[in-house]
């Protein structure tokens, strides 16, 4: 009785399921949104320079996987609230607008976290600063 009653409530779905609607979402983004696709392809380049180019031990790539994951995650969340915004009304709003400044924040912060990151695993290993 408490399952069906969970299940009511939460609408558990399979795991196919979801991760079926998660990567239409992941689609979408890469489909319609030049920003995603610019910051998939730096993460990637970043990440291969980083693995075959400045030899980064284990701990380093984990350290720059969280980082460009935390990038993507802010990006689709800015993304998400601007779409669900959007979507309410056309006119403009001075507190719709401060939500999507600040939901740009976000994005702007993980991007910051990013050069510093960078900055730490990358400029020790060229030549010129050793």
């Amino acid at each position: 009785m408490v399952k069906r009653f969970l299940k009511q409530i939460f609408h558990v779905r399979g795991f196919r399921t979801s991760i079926k609607i998660a990567a239409t979402g992941i689609g979408y983004l890469f489909l319609y949104h030049r920003n995603m696709r610019l910051m998939f392809l730096m993460g990637l380049g970043v990440f291969l320079a980083g693995l075959l180019f400045f030899n980064l031990i284990a701990i380093e790539l984990v350290a720059l996987c969280i980082t460009i994951t935390l990038v993507f995650m802010a990006e689709i969340f800015n993304t998400a609230v601007e779409l669900m915004f959007d979507m309410l009304t056309d006119k403009y709003h001075t507190h719709i607008k401060l939500v999507k400044d600040i939901s740009a924040a976000v994005v702007l912060i993980a991007s910051l976290n990013a050069i510093a990151v960078g900055y730490i695993l990358f400029l020790r290993k060229l030549p010129w600063f050793k």
